[in-house]
């Protein structure tokens, strides 16, 4: 009985470890470089830059970013890049920061944060990311 299960799951190991190897293996396709967010991932280390760790925890800024979050998903129309730019607030001001897939997403995603924080409260740091 006890040899029974040492072989059972020495088996399930031996099964789940062979999964976890192909999935590591079909993660990049032949011919396809892996992604790299290097650059921008050096530009967001520097002090100057807002980064999603430094979201203020007021009620008004979490309100603030809530907002805008859920006028973006309301837009269907809107790629998942533009649904998960990322939107800090700090004391009232928002910066938008992240890759969305086209100009108009841009203009899109620029056009609710302002209409919701205002224009002079709304920082673009948005990028169009080729398809």
């Amino acid at each position: 009985m006890k040899a029974q299960k040492i072989l059972y799951w020495g088996a399930w190991t031996l099964t789940l470890l062979a999964c976890v190897t192909t999935t590591a293996q079909n993660a990049n396709p032949p011919g396809q470089s892996p992604p790299d967010n290097t650059r921008i991932n050096e530009r967001d280390r520097s002090p100057s830059e807002a980064t999603a760790d430094q979201q203020k925890e007021s009620a008004s800024d979490r309100a603030l970013t809530q907002e805008i979050r859920k006028s973006i998903l309301r837009d269907k129309s809107l790629s998942a890049y533009a649904h998960n730019v990322k939107i800090i607030a700090q004391d009232g001001n928002v910066v938008l920061k992240g890759p969305v897939r086209s100009v108009a997403e841009k203009k899109a995603v620029e056009a609710r944060a302002i209409a919701i924080a205002g224009e002079d409260r709304v920082s673009s740091q948005i990028q169009v990311a080729p398809k």
